[in-house]
């Protein structure tokens, strides 16, 4: 039961009873619910503030367990970038090497999977680990790429070793006239007198002097690609296809023994020496052609010769001599 709440009255001289309208009741009501609504929220803000609740707490964990899995997963993508990239170096280093292939451009292998709009909307809601879903995500596409790059590459260095017995018969190893006694090359690759015109010149393959008639060989498979008769320059010319990038080229010949299309096996006969063309004296000039420059023929002697053999011609190439052409 409330208390009676009585007051002094000075006129009276009384003691008079209080009289407590509803109004302040209301209102005195209404202030205690504020209070205590008040006290109640930052009561509830500090204490959240210093005591998550179980359900923050198993979702701090779950978090930290998720960030944890994606440090982890971060390095096996490493590792695996990692090794694609020395199965890459192997690839272009031995591999290739070993097949005469062309490494493949790095832009290709490591070509880009595109910009980081491509990511944008990955995610539809923020989690605060954007960052380590969207970097993995990149590893994980450019790994893929990679990956079908070298799946690629694989399959063409499989294609080169089922065609490796028949690229080793096809490139030029041997001379192209019988030449044991080392006597009958006269002119290497490189600078050399024009006999004609008396300058230095440079010389775009090498001249084997012999007697007209001599027997000429192809020096590796192949096809006959040009089969030529001609009154000056090169004179009566065949050209070999030999594939693989390789080609050969036998001029001042004075007879043919095979025609164009011909499909020809190393040391086949293909004619013979003669002194057509712009030469000076009965000799043959023989050039290899490599995806389509002119390299140093002496450098493929190495099939009929011994290291010996070969040390020697090699010395007597060097010599700036005139050339026969």
């Amino acid at each position: 039961m409330a208390k009676i709440k009585y007051y002094y009255d000075t006129e009276t001289c009384r003691y008079e009873r209080v009289k407590t309208s509803t109004g302040d009741i209301v209102l005195n009501t209404i202030g205690i619910l504020f209070l205590c609504s008040l006290f109640g929220i930052l009561f509830s803000a500090i204490h959240s503030s210093y005591f998550p609740s179980a359900k923050e707490v198993q979702l701090i964990k779950e978090n930290e367990e998720m960030a944890y899995h994606y440090e982890r997963m971060h390095k096996d993508l490493e590792g695996a970038l990692n090794m694609m990239n020395t199965l890459q170096d192997r690839d272009d280093n031995i591999y290739r090497v070993i097949f005469e292939a062309e490494p493949i451009p790095s832009n290709i292998r490591k070509g880009g999977t595109g910009g980081s709009e491509k990511y944008k909307n990955l995610l539809k809601n923020e989690s605060g680990r954007e960052d380590l879903i969207i970097d993995a995500q990149k590893k994980l596409d450019d790994l893929k790429k990679q990956m079908y790059g070298q799946t690629k590459s694989y399959d063409e260095i499989a294609k080169l070793a089922a065609n490796k017995s028949k690229m080793l018969a096809s490139i030029p190893a041997i001379q192209p006239v019988s030449n044991k006694d080392l006597k009958r090359l006269s002119s290497g690759f490189g600078r050399r007198l024009h006999p004609i015109l008396k300058t230095w010149k440079k010389h775009e393959g090498v001249d084997f002097s012999a007697e007209r008639g001599t027997p000429i060989y192809s020096t590796g498979d192949g096809v006959v690609k040009t089969a030529r008769k001609s009154s000056g320059g090169y004179g009566w010319l065949i050209e070999i296809d030999h594939g693989f990038g390789y080609r050969t080229r036998y001029a001042h010949m004075s007879r043919f023994d095979v025609k164009k299309g011909d499909k020809i096996k190393r040391g086949q006969r293909i004619g013979a020496v003669g002194n057509t063309g712009r030469s000076t004296a009965p000799h043959l000039h023989y050039e290899v052609i490599y995806k389509n420059k002119k390299i140093d023929p002496v450098n493929f002697f190495t099939k009929d010769l011994t290291p010996e053999q070969y040390d020697e011609l090699r010395k007597m190439a060097a010599v700036e001599n005139q050339s026969l052409e």
